[in-house]
């Protein structure tokens, strides 16, 4: 019997790749619908557990609540009034929108239908290779083919995300990842966080960064915030980056997130960027059910901010790859 394989499911007439880790007993579901994360089961003490707070049904998927699992790009989290400038020129995301209703955020690909380009399983994992293309639309001119591999190792699963820019002209782009994550039937005040990270940016009211580097704010200014040592999210409501994060010996960034009643542990890892934390106290439904840890190329409103420019910058022609993902820690 093969260690790992990959299946196509269907959810109410919709494909659903299936990742197959069949020594651990272990399975990841994607969805093409916004190449969506739909599970991560694991065994635990012979018990089948969900990891991933993901969408219920094929209503979920489509509606989005709380971006769960989504891919973003070309851009992560929030864009100030909807508009930036890149190149010399202004550009507006929602022209002729007024008010609240000008808030823009994650990017563009949360419903896009991602083709299946590969599957593949072998005795060291199973992975699906999904594409799709950003084409041009008020406020981005910029058209870009966007690819991301799923593989289920038994280090757990790895997204490797890769932005091309096939248009002429050069582009700001940068990607991230929305999953949200329960590691017990505990409440989550009890779960044990830990962020190894040495600045927390800091935000107007409406969670865009402050200019410059009044954005960076070292935790040792805000205690509240600093989880560098695990400790119990408590009461607290987040919805914060972390910036500054250091990588472990082999070049990945933890975060983890623990049940100490379960024992039950992720981490979620990545090579660069930055780390938004978010309890999701502002979600209509299911408020503080599951925390979301979100890997991030570059910082909310990234498009706006000097420091950022030249990381986020994709010349014609080029592309630039951003791995992270989600290691599983069971007792």
């Amino acid at each position: 019997m093969a260690a790992f394989d990959v299946a196509i499911q269907w959810l109410q007439g919709q494909p659903v790749v299936v990742l197959n880790d069949i020594a651990r007993g272990r399975r990841v579901r994607i969805a093409r619908h916004g190449a969506c994360v739909l599970g991560i089961e694991a065994l635990a003490s012979r018990r089948r557990i969900e990891l991933a707070d993901g969408h219920r049904d094929p209503a979920e998927l489509q509606a989005r609540p709380g971006s769960r699992f989504a891919l973003l790009a070309p851009f992560a989290n929030r864009i100030a009034d909807a508009r930036y400038r890149f190149g010399g020129v202004d550009h507006d995301l929602a022209p002729g929108v007024a008010g609240a209703a000008r808030a823009t955020r994650h990017g563009f690909v949360r419903d896009a239908t991602f083709a299946i380009v590969t599957l593949g399983a072998n005795a060291q994992r199973a992975s699906v290779l999904l594409a799709t293309s950003i084409a041009p639309q008020p406020g981005y001119p910029f058209t870009l083919d966007l690819a991301v591999r799923y593989t289920l190792a038994t280090d757990g699963l790895t997204l490797e995300t890769t932005l091309r820019n096939v248009g002429a002209d050069a582009a700001p782009a940068f990607v991230g990842w929305h999953p949200y994550f329960r590691v017990g039937e505990t409440p989550l005040a009890s779960w044990e966080l830990t962020i190894p990270a040495e600045t927390v940016i800091d935000t107007d009211a409406d969670f865009i960064p402050l200019p410059g580097g009044a954005a960076y704010l070292p935790l040792a200014q805000a205690p509240e915030l600093d989880f560098r040592r695990p400790r119990p999210i408590g009461a607290l409501a987040l919805n914060h980056t972390y910036a500054g994060l250091r990588p472990d010996a082999d070049g990945r960034v933890r975060s983890r997130l623990r049940d100490p009643a379960s024992g039950i542990g992720i981490a979620v890892w990545q090579e660069r960027g930055v780390l938004l934390a978010y309890t999701g106290d502002t979600l209509e439904r299911d408020a503080r059910r599951s925390l979301a840890l979100e890997p991030m190329e570059s910082l909310p409103d990234a498009f706006n901010r000097p420091d950022c420019a030249d990381a986020i910058a994709l010349e014609p022609g080029d592309a630039r790859t951003f791995r992270c993902g989600v290691e599983i820690d069971l007792p």
